[in-house]
């Protein structure tokens, strides 16, 4: 672990202490922390700090001004397998390491981050940390939003890189960082514990705040512009990652800090070198994803117009208040540059249509008839007056591949709205004919998430539909989708707070020559759903071949063949689960003959079972809450760190009580 220290009383103490107390243990860990010239007795604390603890090395130095240049001396001592980075102001949860080093250990990954907490209102990155990753990359992942260094690296990358900090007083551990994450082999992320807590200093000292002019930042940023470029090729990969760039290091200091340099440094200095970057790394795909004023200012910077780009920024927080125009279906932020042909800025850098927020809400849901689900509401587009609204219901189901289904709206006036007039065509009334919702034909089995298409002026925006303002939820119904095949239909809210429908099995008839009366896990064929039942009808030679069937949404099918006892009292049928992949599957007893497909009803009492494939735990359980009517399976890969947790919890518990 590696410890970057000036005058950074009295924080420190915790910061090391966090460190010693580690519970991977002093013996698997060497903290080496750097006295990076300080006068407030930070060397002093350091050294007794030590004198306490053999695993933590001090090194005294002249000040270098900068966190770069202690953390390459530590770097070069460093000797462990991997290397982690921890500011003097900060510290760290107790089983951060072990839990970290386990992760990369499991996973044989190159980069661990572990979950960051805000202390004292610090800002700290939060969109990957919203759950554990095992194993990731930067591009399918939001790793990259989070530059700082304080992670666990593993010491083999940085050393066949040559990898150390640039010498700068700001923006140094972002090139360090961005080039780690563009070699390394995965990236795991510990979202499930809190690892480093991040703070600012009482004194208000740390070097992020006090090296804040933009004048700080520009060899760091063109070096993270340089290091993406070295290694990834021109194409959408590249600009996936330089748009993070364009964003954090570009366009954001250019808005909060340009103008605070003078202004013969920023024509003659500043400027140039900003136009550069635009020039050599800055791509149309990477504008249109940006917001209008970054894609305002990219243009003006295209163009060289020096006196627009100091206008804009200057006159900034006025513009942001102006209003908009609605022109052929999109909407343009009401600029006073919008269609201004001496300057030349395209139309598209203030389109705001796909940004615009839909604000909505369901005021009831229930059945409107057998059949019928029947939602009203309200919801406009903001800042779009809703003249010729055409609102639509949109269902898409996640869990098969059934095709999109949309369901015109009838809108109507409403009252009590903000800005009443420009909304006053914003009511809306949807009804969902289930058996002919899907172009005259019925909702395929699986789950259905709903959403609005909100349209006005021509102006379209599709947004999620949020659950009923009502608490009671429509109850589950039984509706005959096509002849002779009743089904569960049973809306949920989503742990989102979202509508969905789930269009389950169909439901077992009552003259079926047989009825389920056991249902279990075989004892010693692990993973094998056993089924077991009576037959009621006047042999077995009626039932022809019965089988036990599970399948998912997706069309994924598995069945056994049934055992008839022969004098006609029952029926067993045993089915492996065991290799089956991932996911829910419904459990039925098809056959050929008369006799449709019948769904297998849950039964209480029946526990998992657990099984090894490939080396790796996996289990199988009923899911009660799936449906009301048919036995329903989730097989999962077993997490097994967590589990160890869980156990491990379960034991404290006891021992405490």
């Amino acid at each position: 672990m590696i410890v970057p220290a000036y005058n950074a009383m009295p924080e420190l103490t915790e910061c090391i202490t966090s460190a010693m107390e580690q519970t991977i243990g002093l013996d698997q860990l060497e903290i080496i922390a750097v006295n990076d010239g300080s006068t407030d007795g930070t060397g002093e604390e350091l050294d007794r700090l030590a004198a306490m603890c053999p695993s933590l090395r001090v090194v005294h130095q002249e000040n270098s001004g900068t966190a770069a240049v202690p953390r390459n001396v530590a770097l070069d001592m460093a000797s462990g397998e991997y290397v982690f980075f921890l500011d003097s102001d900060d510290y760290l949860g107790p089983d951060a390491l072990r839990r970290m080093v386990a992760m990369a250990d499991e996973n044989k990954t190159d980069i661990v981050l572990g979950k960051m907490v805000s202390v004292g209102g610090r800002a700290v990155p939060t969109a990957v940390f919203r759950s554990t990753q095992p194993r990731t990359d930067i591009f399918s992942s939001a790793a990259y939003r989070t530059l700082g260094c304080w992670k666990l690296f593993r010491r083999s990358l940085l050393e066949r890189l040559n990898l150390r900090f640039p010498p700068f007083r700001n923006t140094e551990d972002k090139p360090f960082t961005a080039a780690a994450y563009l070699n390394a082999d995965g990236v795991s992320v510990v979202a499930d514990y809190d690892c480093y807590y991040q703070r600012d200093r009482a004194n208000g000292n740390n070097l992020t705040l006090t090296a804040q002019n933009l004048s700080h930042r520009m060899k760091g940023t063109r070096l993270c512009f340089e290091t993406v470029a070295r290694y990834l090729e021109p194409g959408p990969k590249r600009d996936q990652i330089m748009r993070r760039h364009v964003e954090w290091e570009l366009c954001g200091p250019l808005w909060w800090l340009l103008l605070r340099e003078s202004e013969e440094d920023i024509r003659e200095r500043l400027y140039p070198e900003i136009r550069d970057w635009v020039e050599n790394w800055v791509t149309d795909p990477i504008i249109e994803k940006l917001v209008a004023r970054d894609r305002l200012l990219l243009h003006l910077l295209r163009a060289d117009r020096f006196d627009d780009v100091i206008t804009v920024i200057r006159n900034a927080e006025e513009d942001a208040e102006r209003g908009h125009v609605v022109d052929g279906g999109r909407v343009y932020w009401d600029h006073p540059l919008f269609r201004d042909s001496a300057v030349g800025v395209p139309d598209s850098a203030f389109d705001v249509t796909d940004r615009l927020p839909v604000h909505h809400r369901v005021e009831s849901a229930d059945w409107a008839k057998s059949g019928v689900l029947r939602l009203t509401g309200h919801a406009h587009i903001e800042n779009v007056a809703s003249l010729d609204p055409a609102t639509e219901l949109v269902l898409r189901c996640y869990d098969a591949g059934h095709p999109e289904v949309r369901v015109p709206a009838r809108v109507h006036a409403v009252a009590g709205l903000p800005d009443d007039e420009r909304y006053a065509n914003a009511g809306f009334v949807a009804d969902i004919p289930l058996p002919t919702a899907a172009a005259d034909s019925p909702l395929g089995h699986g789950r259905w998430n709903l959403f609005l298409d909100v349209r006005a002026q021509g102006v379209s925006r599709t947004v999620r539909l949020k659950s009923p303002e009502a608490e009671r939820m429509p109850s589950q119904e039984i509706v005959t989708l096509s002849p002779g095949k009743p089904t569960t239909i049973t809306p949920y809210v989503t742990k989102w707070g979202n509508l969905s429908l789930d269009v389950g099995q169909e439901v077992p008839r009552d003259d079926t020559p047989w009825q389920v009366t056991e249902m279990s896990w075989h004892r010693s064929r692990k993973g094998t759903l056993v089924v077991a039942g009576t037959l009621t009808g006047d042999g077995p030679q009626e039932l022809g071949a019965l089988r036990l069937r599970v399948e998912n949404g997706r069309g994924a099918r598995r069945e056994a063949r049934a055992s008839v006892g022969r004098t006609g009292g029952g029926f067993a049928a045993e089915l492996p689960v065991k290799g089956l992949s991932p996911g829910r599957y419904a459990v039925t007893l098809p056959m050929s003959g008369p006799f449709p497909v019948t769904a297998v009803p849950y039964l209480t009492g029946m526990g998992r079972t657990l099984w090894f494939h490939h080396a790796r735990p996996y289990t199988a359980r009923p899911v009660k809450e799936a449906s009301g009517t048919t036995l329903v399976v989730e097989v999962r890969a077993v997490d097994v760190p967590r589990a160890a947790r869980r156990k491990l919890r379960e034991v404290v518990r006891k021992v405490r009580g």
